[in-house]
Formats: structure tokens, C-alpha cells, sequence
């Protein structure tokens, strides 16, 4: 007789009864349960197929107890340590995605954990069904929703998400099939979609994942680097704007423009944004160009001065 059925022929459902009246989980609750396992042999290490088949007599019982009874908990929680490897082996799946300070694989753990704990409430025994089938669904399900929701570097709308998801498999798909990196048009076709939606899933992908301005970019030497030997990813992206020193001019003369009355802004706009003549300006104004000459200079100094000031 195999191991796995000759721990369920050991346990009767009036021994698990007898059991889980008899368990005090304040403190023998994990006592009781050993009277049903293999000797020596905690919950969460049983080989699976002694899990599979004792989780079976366990989630009977469940399904006959109070919900918030100590009996309840007892059953419940011996069956989440049983069945926690088909927390392990989905995990597993999803092992290429922790790491490198990305998402850790217990982090991954403890999400499937919760998928497993909804499988054991709502399982139901009458339709016949393995505990394995709805189980594994519902821990793959919570994981791929920990990472759709929680592990994007920018927050994007789910239907982009989606739609990450669906043009990384189209690009896998159509790799293999032409031998190439699939064009934009290619993807839109496979999908039945736009090239439109195809370019802003892409820019969506970018919101995944970051890397902080200090990540090393290659092991190239960098002159001027603060660390000589380590060429960062800032040192790879931009560099000084010579309009700054504009901006920052602009700032200052703003105000000073404010305070200016209406005639004299508006020779600076005939003289610097219309590129006026001050014959022109004269003309316009009815004063002789000596005169625009002789405003244009107080004007300037006034500025001029209230910038150095500032």
C-alpha cells in the first residue's frame, strides 16, 4: 500500500472529530494535529501526496464546523500548512521577476499564501473536484495580481497593463514565427488592434520598472566621475542646458517688467519683440528717435539694475 493511502485509511472521520473536539489550539491545537500525521512529520513538510490525500478528510470537517470556532481555526490552519508547497511550486513560476531589487520571492510566498487561504474557504467537497485544481488558480491568480497592481515603478491604467501583457506574448509569438524583432504594424495586426495602442503600451512598459540615477550603466572608466572606475546611469543621460542661465533671467525679470508703466512695456515690445526701428517707434509714437533712443536706454538701466539688485 502507498504511503499517502495508508494515512488516509489511518484517519477515519470520527478520529478527526475525536481529534479536532479534543485540540486545544491555545496551546495543544499543534498537538492535535500530530495524532493525524505521520509521526515526526510537521504539517507544512509532508511529502504532497500524504497532503493531498489528508486535506481531503480535513476539508470535510471544515465545511462541518462554526466559522470562527477554535475547532475551525485548528482544521483551517493545519490545512494552509499541508498545502503551502502549491505555494512554493507557483511561486517558482514566477522566480525570473525577484532579485536584482526587484520583488523578493517571499514577498511572492506570502501573496500566493493569500490565493491558498480563498481556495480552502470556498472549496467545496460535494462537487467532486480536486482541492489542487481550484487551488492553484486562485495562488497564481493573487500573484499575478501583486504584480499587475503593485509592482509598477509609475501607476498606469490597468487597460494598459493588459495591454503590456498582450503585445510582450504577440512580440514572443511572432519572433519565433519571422526569425526577427516583430515591426509595430506586424503587432497591431496580430492583436486586431492600432499601431496607436501598440506605441502607447510600449511607453507603458517603461513605467515597470527604475533604476536610481546611481545604478552603475557599464564598467567604463569616466573622467571627471566622482568615482573614477564606475560610470553611473546619470553620466549616460543629459547634460547642462545652456538656456538655464536664460530661464533663470527671465525669472528675475519678470517682475520687474510688471512694474514698468504701459508705455514704456510696449516700446520694449515694438523695440525687442517686434524688432522696430526707433525711427519706427518714433514714428509710431509721435516722438523723435532721439527721444525713443533716450527711453530705451533709462529703461534698460532700470532693469539692468533691478537684476543686479536681485
Amino acid at each position: 500500500m502507498l504511503r499517502s493511502a495508508a494515512v488516509a485509511e489511518s484517519v477515519r472521520p470520527a478520529d478527526l472529530d475525536e481529534a479536532v473536539r479534543g485540540a486545544d489550539p491555545g496551546a495543544g491545537g499543534a498537538a492535535g494535529s500530530l495524532d493525524l500525521l505521520p509521526p515526526d512529520t510537521p504539517p507544512r513538510e509532508m511529502a504532497p501526496a500524504d497532503a493531498r490525500e489528508l486535506s481531503k478528510l480535513f476539508l470535510v470537517r471544515l465545511r462541518a464546523l462554526e466559522e470562527g470556532t477554535s475547532e475551525y481555526q485548528y482544521v483551517r490552519g493545519t490545512l494552509i500548512e499541508m498545502n503551502i508547497s502549491l505555494v512554493h511550486y507557483a511561486a517558482r513560476r514566477f522566480r525570473n521577476r525577484t532579485g536584482q531589487g526587484r520583488v523578493e520571492l517571499d514577498d511572492i510566498v506570502q501573496v500566493g499564501t493569500i490565493g491558498l487561504i480563498k481556495a480552502i474557504d470556498r472549496f467545496d467537497p460535494d462537487r467532486g473536484v480536486e482541492f489542487t485544481t481550484l487551488a492553484l488558480p486562485f495562488i497564481v491568480g493573487e500573484i499575478k495580481r501583486y504584480f499587475r497592481d503593485a509592482t509598477w515603478a509609475v501607476h498606469v491604467p490597468r487597460r494598459l497593463q493588459e495591454l503590456r501583457t498582450e503585445i510582450a506574448k504577440s512580440q514572443e509569438a511572432l519572433s519565433d514565427l519571422l526569425g526577427r524583432s516583430p515591426t509595430v504594424a506586424e503587432i497591431a495586426g496580430d492583436l486586431g488592434i492600432g499601431e496607436e495602442d501598440v506605441i502607447e503600451g510600449m511607453v507603458a512598459a517603461n513605467g515597470y520598472s527604475s533604476e536610481s540615477l546611481d545604478a552603475a550603466a557599464d564598467s567604463e572608466a569616466q573622467p571627471g566621475s566622482a568615482r573614477p572606475g564606475r560610470r553611473t546611469l546619470a553620466d549616460t543621460l543629459g547634460e547642462t542646458d545652456p538656456a538655464m542661465e536664460l530661464f533663470e533671467d527671465f525669472t528675475t525679470l519678470a517682475p520687474l517688467l510688471a512694474r514698468l508703466d504701459d508705455r514704456d512695456r510696449r516700446i520694449l515690445a515694438m523695440r525687442f519683440g517686434s524688432e522696430m526701428t526707433q525711427a519706427a517707434i518714433g514714428a509710431e509714437l509721435g516722438i523723435s528717435q532721439m527721444q525713443v533712443s533716450r527711453l530705451l536706454s533709462r529703461i534698460l538701466t532700470r532693469l539692468r539694475e533691478g537684476m543686479l539688485a536681485s
